[in-house]
C-alpha cells in the first residue's frame, strides 16, 4: 500500500509521500538514541512544561487536526474536534501532572535485612506501530507516558494517514521538545521489521490486526524486545431484561457507530436477553436507519465513509457470506449511492460460528444481534470469542451487573456505558486481543526499568 492521502469521501489521492530509505532510517534510530542519552537526564518538571505545551497547542488548533483526520480517513469533523483532539490534550496534561508520582521510588515491604526500594528508569528508544482509525489518539496514548518517563519514541504510522503523522511530529517540535525525542518515519512493513530488530531499539508497541500483531511479536521476541500488543476485539454489548431500554438503545447507537464503528472497542456483538430482545432490535433498527450520510465536514452528517474501498469490500464479503449461510439481514448491507467508500449501517441476526460474521472482528458499521435466554447464556455467548478487549453490561441491578462483569473474559468491562477511554483508565485486553496496558499509571509501567536497590547499613 503506497504512503498517501486518499480521501475516502471523494476516492481521490490528494498527496503522495516517498518512503524512507534504509539509510535514512538508520540515521533516525541513531539520532533518537543520542537524544535519549540527553533526555533521560532532563528533570521531570521540565518535561512536564513541554508536555503541557502540547496540550495547549492541540486545544488551540483543534480545527486543523480534526480537518486532517477527516481528509485522510473520512472521520466526522465534529467527532475529531470535540473528542479525539480533546482527549489527546487531556492525555498530555494527565501525564504532565502525574508522571512524578508515577515514577516515584516504591519501598519494598517485608525485607529480611536492611531496606529496599524500586527506582523507575527509562529504557531507551521505543518503536510504535500505529493504526489509522484514531490517527492522533492511538499515538498519544503511547508516546505521552513514555516521553514523560524519559524514553524517546519512533513512530511508524499507518500508510493512509501520513499528513496526520507529520503533523504530530511538527507539534512536538512546536511545543519545544528537542529534536529526535519524537520521530516520525514513513515506512511500510518490511522496513518496520528492520527497526524492531535494530539493537538500539529497546521496546515495541503495536496496535492493529491479529495477523500483523503476531508478526510483530515474533520479530520482537526473536530480538528480545519488550512488546505491548493491542489487537482489536469483538466486544459484547449485553442487555439484561431489567435495563433502562430507552437509555440503552441510545448508548447502543454510540457504541456501534462512533467513528463509524471503526474502533477496536466498538460494540460488535449485541447480546440481548429474550424478554427485551424484540423491543431492543426494533429500537436499534430505527435508530440506525435514521443516520444520515453526507460530507463528513458538515455537522448535519451523522455517519461517514469508511477509511477505504478495501475495508468496504471486506465487510460486504462478510455480510454476503453470512446471508448466503442463513443469517437475516435486518438493515443495510449495501453501499450508499454516492461517491466514496460507503457502507450503509447494517444489522445482522441469526449469525453463528460457521460464518465469518460470527468469528471475526467487524471493523465498521455492522452489528450482529443475538438473543440470550438468560443472563448466564449472555455471559457464555460473550466469552465465546477468541478476543477479549472491552465489554459492556446494561442493567438497573448494579450488584448483579458487577457480579456478571467479573465473569467476562475481557480486559475492560463498563456497566451502563459503552466501552470508552480516558487518561486515568487502563486500556488493554486478554486472549487474542493482545497483552499489556496503555493509559493510567499502568501505561507508564510498560517500558521502564524497575530497578531494585537494597541497602544494609553498618
Amino acid at each position: 500500500m503506497p504512503i498517501q492521502t486518499l480521501n475516502p469521501y471523494t476516492n481521490k489521492v490528494e498527496k503522495v509521500f516517498k518512503e524512507y530509505t534504509k539509510e535514512k532510517i538508520e540515521k533516525c534510530v541513531v539520532a533518537a538514541d543520542k537524544a535519549f542519552k540527553r533526555w533521560k537526564n532532563i528533570p521531570i518538571v521540565e518535561r512536564a512544561i513541554l508536555m503541557r505545551n502540547v496540550a495547549k497547542i492541540l486545544r488551540k488548533n483543534a480545527d486543523y487536526y480534526a480537518h486532517l483526520m477527516t481528509t485522510e480517513i473520512g472521520k466526522l469533523f465534529q467527532e475529531g474536534k470535540t473528542w479525539e483532539v480533546q482527549v489527546c490534550a487531556d492525555i498530555a496534561d494527565y501525564y504532565a501532572n502525574n508522571a512524578a508520582s508515577f515514577l516515584a521510588k516504591e519501598p519494598v515491604a517485608g525485607v529480611a535485612m536492611g531496606e529496599a526500594y524500586l527506582e523507575k528508569h527509562p529504557i531507551g528508544v521505543l518503536f510504535g506501530i500505529m493504526p489509522w482509525n484514531y490517527p492522533l489518539y492511538q499515538v498519544f496514548r503511547f508516546v505521552c507516558p513514555n516521553i514523560m518517563a524519559g524514553n524517546v519514541c519512533i513512530i511508524k504510522h499507518a500508510s493512509n494517514v501520513p499528513q496526520c503523522a507529520e503533523a504530530i511530529a511538527a507539534l512536538f517540535i512546536e511545543a519545544g521538545f528537542p529534536t529526535n525525542i519524537y520521530t516520525n518515519v514513513l515506512v511500510r512493513g518490511k522496513l518496520a521489521g528492520d527497526i524492531i530488530a535494530h539493537p538500539l531499539v529497546r521496546g515495541v508497541s503495536f496496535t492493529g490486526s491479529e495477523r500483523a500483531g503476531a508478526a510483530v511479536a515474533t520479530q520482537a521476541g526473536k530480538h528480545l524486545k519488550k512488546v505491548v500488543l493491542e489487537l482489536g476485539g469483538s466486544d459484547p454489548f449485553i442487555v439484561l431484561n431489567d435495563a433502562d431500554l430507552a437509555y440503552t438503545l441510545d448508548m447502543a447507537l454510540v457504541a456501534k457507530m462512533f467513528n463509524n464503528g471503526q474502533t477496536c472497542v466498538a460494540a460488535k456483538r449485541f447480546i440481548v436477553e429474550a424478554g427485551v430482545y424484540d423491543e431492543f432490535l426494533a429500537g436499534f433498527k430505527l435508530r440506525m436507519s435514521l443516520l444520515q450520510a453526507g460530507d463528513p465536514m458538515l455537522p448535519t452528517t451523522s455517519y461517514c465513509p469508511m477509511s477505504s474501498e478495501r475495508e468496504v469490500e471486506n465487510l460486504l464479503a462478510i455480510i454476503n457470506e453470512a446471508v448466503a449461510k442463513g443469517a437475516n439481514l435486518v438493515l443495510g448491507g449495501t453501499r450508499e449511492n454516492m461517491e466514496g467508500a460507503w457502507l450503509k449501517p447494517t444489522i445482522l441476526t441469526g449469525v453463528d460460528k460457521t460464518m465469518r460474521a460470527g468469528r471475526e472482528e467487524l471493523f465498521g458499521p455492522v452489528a450482529v444481534v443475538y438473543k440470550a435466554k438468560d443472563a448466564d447464556e449472555a455471559i457464555r455467548l460473550a466469552n465465546d470469542s477468541v478476543y477479549g478487549l472491552g465489554s459492556s453490561i446494561f442493567s438497573t441491578d448494579i450488584a448483579k451487573a458487577q457480579m456478571l462483569a467479573s465473569k467476562l473474559e475481557t480486559g475492560m468491562t463498563f456497566i451502563n456505558s459503552p466501552t470508552s477511554s480516558e487518561p486515568s483508565l487502563p486500556f488493554g485486553g486478554v486472549k487474542q486481543s493482545g497483552f499489556g496496558r496503555e493509559l493510567s499509571a499502568l501505561g507508564m509501567d510498560e517500558f521502564i526499568n524497575k530497578k531494585l536497590i537494597r541497602t544494609i547499613a553498618f
